[in-house]
């Protein structure tokens, strides 16, 4: 049997990953549209944070692989802080890049075929019995399908070099009541640098660079501008998860999680179930498995984001009063 992945990302590599891990004989050809794995715009495309709990432990980052270990969060709502602590091994800020490398090596290691510069154009042009869009925001296949697309936000991030706001071990959250949320993580420690960026849901008429510019300079944040980006933030569930023979998982299938857009441990946990499903031909549980994993925390989220959306219109005291109740009344993990 042939399995064929769109996308050597983090989703389309834990796929790969888990197939060969439960059943050797499985062909797994994956196919990625950038010359280099991981080195390349996508494999930037997010805040990098990631946690460790459960059984995503399977996921620890090799020491190339990342670039803190996090012990403290700050969620700041108006002006209410909420802090949370994380144990030793829990939390990092992953260098993506390298991260992704990780997971390569380790599917070639299991036979696992990675094809770079090698753009799928079509499903069509696929043979494989099984196919896995691990293809990212938006999901071209999707989109050949007629598939509309779910819930989704826009970011966008600088990375800062330099700067007066590295904190090795700390990252920070912020809730204005304005927009979306805005964030700090801090990334490479040897520039003293960060990667500051704000997510926002159906503002996309919001000059985003704008925006967060301003919110440097209400933070007092410095530091020199080596890196940006922008994308669409699939917030929680992007159904279907299954379409005939073609599974969705991460930012295709499963998303982010809308409260703080988190996706990395989902795009990990959705190609693993991918995985397993497929080798053990049982793809028709996969929709069913990753209800039971995500669902409680994407009702949630997507209330959560659906309702800030309607607060913007009636003002910035009323987003922050939601956020602090919900934070209260819903006792959010703070990853």
């Amino acid at each position: 049997m042939k399995v064929d992945i769109i996308g050597a990302g983090i989703s389309g590599l834990s796929t790969a990953i888990s197939i060969k891990q439960h059943n050797k004989n499985i062909d797994v050809i994956v196919h990625e549209k950038n010359k280099k794995i991981g080195y390349n715009r996508e494999g930037r495309k997010c805040g990098e944070g990631h946690t460790v709990e459960r059984e995503w432990s399977k996921w620890i980052p090799e020491e190339k692989s990342y670039f803190n270990s996090i012990l403290k969060g700050e969620l700041l709502v108006g002006n209410k802080k909420i802090i949370y602590y994380k144990k030793p091994g829990q939390a990092y800020i992953l260098n993506r890049p390298e991260f992704i490398c990780q997971l390569a090596r380790k599917a070639k290691k299991l036979g696992v075929i990675i094809k770079t510069d090698d753009k799928v154009k079509s499903i069509k042009d696929l043979d494989g019995k099984y196919i896995v869009d691990a293809s990212g925001c938006p999901s071209f296949v999707k989109k050949e399908l007629e598939i509309k697309q779910g819930l989704v936000g826009i970011g966008y991030q600088q990375t800062l070099e330099k700067s007066n706001s590295f904190y090795t071990d700390k990252i920070k959250v912020f809730y204005t009541g304005e927009l979306g949320y805005f964030w700090i993580f801090p990334r490479n420690p040897k520039k003293k640098e960060i990667n500051v960026g704000i997510g926002v849901y159906n503002d996309s008429k919001v000059n985003l660079k704008k925006v967060l510019e301003e919110f440097k300079i209400r933070e007092h944040i410095t530091g020199k501008i080596n890196y940006s980006i922008s994308g669409l933030i699939p917030a929680g569930l992007q159904r279907p998860l299954k379409h005939n023979n073609i599974l969705f998982v991460g930012d295709t299938g499963v998303g982010t999680l809308p409260i703080n857009g988190q996706g990395i441990y989902r795009a990990l946990i959705s190609g693993d179930i991918a995985g397993k499903c497929i080798a053990h031909n049982q793809v028709e549980k996969y929709p069913k498995i990753i209800n039971q994993e995500f669902i409680k925390w994407d009702i949630i989220g997507k209330s959560f984001a659906k309702i800030n959306i309607v607060l913007k219109h009636i003002g910035p005291k009323a987003v922050l009063f939601f956020v602090k109740k919900f934070i209260a009344y819903g006792k959010i993990m703070f990853h």
